[in-house]
């Protein structure tokens, strides 16, 4: 039986992609690996056994150009891998299962919680679980004597750590007054830094928990990290990806660290940069998500993965003639699929 495997938004996710074709291989099961991206200038697509350029997801022909690239290569399972695509992806899940092609994605009310900050916030807190202080950015300069400096400034709806800054001090935060409708502000978490990887099974039981220490980062994902098998981390992850109403698949808890306080600041309901890791510890949340898809409880161990495992990631390159990306348009990829 052949799994041919989808990932949205591909970009550079070379990394993701090389975990699913390692899944595909260990399960011994023939398969292909479809891309695509809203530009042909996306790492991927020199690599991926197919690719297609296609609309923006808040494009009215996003989910029809996908469905026909779904049905075209018999796709069996779709990855999402960036924030705003969850919720349109989250709405049509029923719609593409009943074309055989599972979205691993969260329900939409999972995906609402983890997209929007504040409901995150909200949530975590209703649940009594540890959060810095948020607020509007109005109300802080109403009461600047309540808060503790320096301040996180983040996008309501933000993504890898776009949009994100520190403010040292309330003048600077009454300065930048136009972006603030759109923004909320928290107290800086201290401590270190840490993602909890979590496989979330089709009957909402979290099967793992990887927690790593984010020792670097870059442009918002980690760069140098290293799994440490904190219990603490590992039940508070299970605690919150079992307590989310219809969360599936892969997501990601980030937290801070200082020695036994721990404090949560974000859930990402999808696939984080830093997955790799968790992946060649021993966690392999792709072959789960194939087997699954096939039919088969996920198989092997669960709480064996390695730990004190360090990534370091480092650049790379594909190349390819400026004038093959050029002609790979947007029309161009979906005249064979329209004819």
């Amino acid at each position: 039986m052949g799994v041919n495997i989808l990932i949205s938004s591909a970009g550079r996710r070379v990394g993701l992609m090389n975990c699913f074709r390692e899944s595909l291989a260990e399960l011994d099961l023939p398969g292909r690996i479809i891309a695509v991206d809203a530009t042909p200038y996306a790492s991927v697509a020199q690599l991926a056994d197919s690719f297609y350029v296609v609309p923006r997801c808040g494009d009215p022909d996003f989910i029809p150009e996908l469905a026909k690239i779904c049905e075209y290569e018999e796709i069996k399972l779709l990855i999402p891998t960036i924030d705003t695509e969850l919720p349109i992806f989250a709405q049509q899940r029923e719609t593409f299962l009943s074309r055989e092609t599972r979205i691993s994605v969260s329900s939409p009310e999972t995906v609402a919680i983890c997209y929007d900050k504040l409901l995150t916030h909200e949530w975590l807190a209703s649940h009594s679980w540890p959060v810095p202080k948020q607020g509007y950015p109005e109300a802080v300069l109403q009461s600047p004597q309540d808060w503790t400096l320096p301040l996180i400034l983040k996008p309501i709806e933000g993504s890898g750590s776009a949009g994100v800054r520190v403010v040292s001090s309330f003048q600077e935060l009454r300065a930048i007054s136009p972006l603030k409708a759109s923004y909320i502000v928290q107290e800086c978490a201290l401590g270190a830094e840490h993602t909890i990887n979590v496989f979330v099974d089709s009957k909402g039981k979290c099967r793992c928990a990887v927690p790593h220490l984010r020792m670097e980062t870059r442009g918002g994902e980690v760069s140098k990290g290293v799994t440490k098998r904190n219990l603490v981390l590992m039940q508070l992850a299970r605690d919150i990806a079992e307590h989310l109403p219809g969360a599936y698949g892969a997501l990601n808890i980030q937290c801070f660290v200082r020695k036994s306080d721990v404090m949560l600041i974000e859930c990402n309901a999808r696939f984080g940069g830093g997955y790799p890791l968790t992946h060649r510890a021993g966690a392999p949340i792709t072959k789960w998500l194939i087997e699954e898809t096939i039919g088969r409880e996920p198989s092997g161990s669960f709480d064996t993965w390695e730990e004190d495992l360090a990534m370091l990631r480092y650049d790379s390159a594909v190349f390819v003639s400026h004038e093959t990306l050029q002609n790979h348009s947007y029309a161009s990829s979906f005249n064979h699929l329209r004819s």
